[in-house]
């Protein structure tokens, strides 16, 4: 008899920032593990994500928290930033502090992307009404009493609520009972009078809340009074990045005395290093929860009363923005800032009198809370909870006592399948209302409220197309076998093929790294750290030894320097593991190991032979190694080896352009490699670089004519954009220019508009300055090519070494100081291999060389490097310009 899987219910009371970021993660937890959900959102707001925090459209409201680190999820932390340069802010930097209200839409907007992305696995309602009480017993389900008279019975829920209403317990009596009280500032109307009049105002605290309000209300002949205990406003945050440091050692026995000298002495020390006391106190954020459970109550008690006005007003700061127009509105006298308390407070001619602690006395039209989140969650949901003794305060009365987000009962359990975060745990945490902590801890629920899948030891896997097994289903392999082939012959629909088996199977680890790895080597369309986060999510859920080691690769080759290494360590324990050893070896598709000697690739391929028993794929990486040692009859022998068993295999290809090229073969390699486009080559993924190569012959046949067609017809702009531009079209115009067979206007800026100028100035590989340098050099243009030598000069070993240098000579080129150009670029002729690429690509600046030998007058030195170039491979051009030099 086969066991259905029960169905569970999860109910999300609020659909604010917590309730909505525990929505996103339910949805793509239940999704990667194929799990059935019911998930009800209840709240009453017109929009979920918002809630009070991010319902505010004044521009003038920002974040307190750089773009950067406000992504929703905690493994992925520029999907904010992405998110703004789509939806249209290009420019902005995971530095830039955006609006609440833009941040609200990127909330709604991920959220419903991942009710789209989850359909078919998790059914989602939305309820526009409260919850009022919550009822059941331990053993049955939860059952919520709503507003509207209705009853969701659920299997577990997550009072997602938000922080503690502030209560106006501070307030005397006149004033709490006054209509020109406002105590809930952020509710939809509460402000319209205020904004009519032009009355003086108080606003009561100091805090971001103050702040937000002292802008919104701000007028020409109005002053805005702040008031609080301390009279401290919240620091600004630095224009820039001010550092960054590692946490303090903590004292084993750690009292509240002694986290004040480490904390003190720490901050000392980030002032002496830094100039700054921000990255200290930045550097205590991961710590902060365990620091504060490491107290006593009495203790947090005492840091309240004595540092918590101190620890808010440095912790929780204003954008730069923010903090310039508080001090415009301060210097203007419109905003007024008072150490003090309320003491009184009296009606009289239409206004407030309000006496303060300090002994003065202010009229103002309007008093406003601006006290922040109170004590104890007051609202009749939670009333309930707490008068049943299904829940009990938190310490100090705050928020609510839990067990890792559990309700914790009277009793000290966890017996009810009831759950909070963010606000309501604040007398736990101390730190817990900012994103950056809510989003862990809606991570954190979605792994609790969702049990991992029991591993299938005896379903048969399915395999890749040389027998690996996969971690996923038979319609998602499918899917995934078709990219890799698509890979390995070096044909287009890779992308697509990969993106398909994710969304067959969206736990498939993978899948997704395979994704990574294109987008990231290949510029294929992918959102590369989404889709490595996603690739690290679904390994550590479901993957073989092997499938993890690889998504660890890809996480590496894209976020740190020790790529190769892991490619390496990766490739001798699973030698078969086909898509690794492509991006290994620097062919046409990938660009392979790079910090290692130049052999080395050619070492890890035949070391890797074994594994393979003369499969067309690893013969053809083999014949592409072979021509770069010279063994030109060799690689040729193995391209059309493997040529024979698979037609479209585009490594050979690759390598037999090589052999043709590098053998002085320029007819028969033309012409071969022409039919081969017009016929197996349709579906090339790198259609221009063999059209490189087919220019390539035509320019050492020294036909112009032939030259000119082939650029205008497959490799200018518009054809080839971005870097295979960069690489492929700019550095033939330029080699074009040099031999004579381009005369007139060289288009150089038609590929320069296609590259971005990061590309361009600010290259993160050796290979890419080069082409880069060659391209503005092409261009004439100094300015670039001075900055594109700054960046090299700072850069890796081999761009420093080989770029810089380069860099300086293309300059004395532009200005004609031909001479010092040729002494510079004869110089580098033998470390250039270290920029990788293959030797005809590098051939450009043996090309620019001549050209300064000629234009130098050196015409003995040129005679020389011409004979030594037909010695190597006959051309026509070459001929011709030996002919032409002066005797």
């Amino acid at each position: 008899m086969t066991e259905v899987r029960k169905r569970p219910t999860v109910a999300i009371v609020g659909a604010g920032a917590a309730g909505a970021l525990t929505a996103v993660q339910l949805c793509e937890t239940a999704t990667r593990r194929r799990t059935p959900l019911d998930l009800v959102l209840v709240d009453p707001a017109p929009e979920a994500g918002r809630g009070t925090a991010y319902a505010t459209p004044d521009p003038r409201h920002r974040l307190n928290v750089p773009a950067g680190g406000m992504s929703c999820y905690p493994d992925d932390p520029g999907h904010f930033t992405r998110w703004l340069c789509r939806h249209g802010e290009p420019t902005v930097s995971g530095a830039d502090f955006a609006t609440r209200y833009r941040y609200g839409a990127y909330l709604a907007d991920t959220l419903a992307q991942a009710v789209v992305r989850s359909h078919g696995t998790v059914s989602v309602r939305r309820l526009r009404t409260r919850a009022e009480s919550c009822t059941g017993t331990p053993e049955g389900p939860v059952e919520l009493h709503l507003a509207d008279g209705g009853l969701l019975t659920a299997d577990s829920a997550v009072l997602a609520t938000g922080p503690a209403a502030p209560t106006a317990a501070w307030a005397p009596p006149a004033l709490r009972t006054s209509p020109r009280f406002i105590n809930s500032p952020w509710k939809p109307g509460a402000l319209d009078a205020v904004r009519e009049d032009t009355a003086d105002i108080l606003l009561v605290g100091t805090g971001l809340t103050a702040v937000d309000l002292a802008l919104t209300l701000d007028r020409s002949k109005r002053t805005a009074h702040a008031v609080s205990r301390s009279g401290l406003l919240p620091q600004p945050h630095t224009l820039g990045p001010a550092g960054a440091m590692e946490a303090p050692s903590w004292p084993r026995d750690l009292t509240l005395s002694g986290l004040r000298r480490t904390v003190y002495r720490h901050v000392s020390r980030s002032v002496r290093t830094h100039g700054d006391w921000r990255p200290a106190l930045d550097s205590l954020r991961p710590h902060t929860a365990r620091l504060w459970r490491s107290l006593t109550p009495e203790e947090r008690g005492e840091f309240l009363a004595h540092e918590g006005a101190l620890w808010n007003t440095h912790r929780h700061r204003m954008a730069p923005t923010t903090a310039e127009s508080v001090t415009r509105a301060r210097t203007a006298r419109r905003l007024q800032v008072h150490a003090a308390t309320i003491t009184d407070a009296a009606e009289g001619d239409g206004q407030l009198v309000v006496t303060l602690s300090n002994g003065r006395t202010l009229r103002v039209g309007w008093v406003i809370d601006c006290t922040g989140p109170g004590q104890r969650l007051e609202d009749p949901l939670w009333r309930g909870l707490f008068e049943t003794g299904t829940a009990v305060p938190g310490p100090l009365g705050m928020g609510v006592a839990t067990r890792d987000g559990r309700l914790l009962d009277a009793q000290g359990l966890s017996a009810r399948p009831l759950f909070t975060l963010g606000g309501p745990r604040r007398g736990e945490l101390w730190e817990t209302t900012a994103i950056p902590e809510i989003r862990v801890q809606a991570a954190a629920l979605a792994q609790q409220l969702l049990a991992a899948p029991a591993r299938r030891a005896t379903r048969r896997r399915p395999v890749d197309g040389l027998g690996l097994p996969l971690s996923t289903y038979a319609e998602a392999a499918t899917a995934y076998r078709n990219g890799l082939d698509r890979v390995l012959k070096v044909r287009a629909g890779a992308e697509d093929a990969f993106a398909r088996a994710v969304a067959l199977d969206p736990g498939f680890a993978l899948g997704h790294a395979a994704l990574a790895l294109l987008g990231h080597e290949c510029g294929a369309a992918v959102d590369v750290p989404r889709a490595l986060a996603d690739a690290q999510r679904c390994a550590h859920e479901r993957a073989d030894e092997r499938e993890r080691s690889f998504v660890e690769v890809i996480t590496r080759r894209v976020q740190s320097p020790d790529g190769d290494g892991a490619l390496i360590r990766h490739l001798d324990t699973h030698p078969a593991d086909a898509l690794a050893l492509a991006a290994a070896v620097p062919t046409i598709a990938f660009s392979g190991v790079t910090d290692l000697d130049g052999d080395y690739a050619l070492r890890l391929v035949e070391r890797t032979s074994p594994a393979y028993d003369g499969h067309w794929f690893h013969t053809s990486l083999l014949a592409f190694l072979r021509q770069e040692q010279g063994r030109l009859h060799e690689a040729g022998e193995l391209a059309h080896r493997a040529l024979g068993v698979e037609p479209a295999s585009g490594h050979a290809v690759h390598a037999l352009a090589h052999v043709h090229y590098e053998s002085g073969a320029h007819e028969a390699g033309r012409d071969w490699l022409d039919g081969w486009l017009s016929g197996q080559g349709r579906g090339a993924v790198h259609r221009a670089h063999f059209s490189w190569h087919i220019a390539l012959h035509e320019l050492a046949l020294d036909d112009p004519a032939a030259v000119r067609r082939r650029w205008f017809a497959q490799l200018a702009p518009g054809r080839v954009t971005g870097v295979r531009a960069l690489v492929d079209s700019g550095s033939l115009l330029w080699r074009a220019r040099l031999s004579g067979n381009w005369q007139g206007e060289l288009p150089t800026s038609d590929v320069l508009d296609t590259v971005a100028c990061e590309v361009l100035e600010r290259p993160a590989t050796a290979f890419t300055a080069l082409h880069a340098a060659v391209a503005l050099t092409a261009a004439g243009d100094l300015p670039a090519l001075r900055r594109l030598r700054d960046h090299a000069a700072g850069a890796d070993p081999v761009q420093r070494e080989v770029i810089a240098p380069l860099c300086d000579a293309f300059a004395a080129l532009v200005e004609h100081r031909f001479h010092e150009a040729a002494h510079g670029l004869d110089a580098l002729l033998p470390v250039l291999r270290k920029v990788g690429g293959s030797a005809a690509q590098r051939e450009v600046v043996e090309e620019t060389l001549l050209f300064a030998l000629v234009s130098a007058g050196r015409c003995d030195a040129a005679r020389r490097l011409l004979d030594a170039r037909l010695d190597r491979k006959a051309a026509p051009r070459d001929r011709r310009m030996l002919a032409g030099l002066p005797g």
